[in-house]
């Protein structure tokens, strides 16, 4: 089985979370939740797999909401 290989860079996208996290300082977003935001931007097919409803806000180059996968309420 080939190892989970991380290449997303805090460092390389400074400018892009600090533009999220003064967006949404209401919330308050966290870093993790801004870097998952980025790499939803990056990776456009993909998914975001969450319990946070806060994802459900989030939204990706600042107008389109994020594909979330979450449980239903019970």
């Amino acid at each position: 089985m080939a190892p989970l290989t991380v290449t997303f860079r805090v460092g390389e996208h400074v400018d892009g979370l600090r533009k999220l996290l003064r967006k949404y300082r209401d919330m308050p977003m966290s870093l993790a939740d801004a870097c998952i935001v980025i790499m939803s931007e990056i990776h456009d097919r993909h998914f975001v797999l969450t319990l946070d409803s806060d994802f459900l806000v989030y939204r990706k180059h600042g107008r389109t909401s994020l594909p979330v996968i979450r449980p239903a309420p019970q």
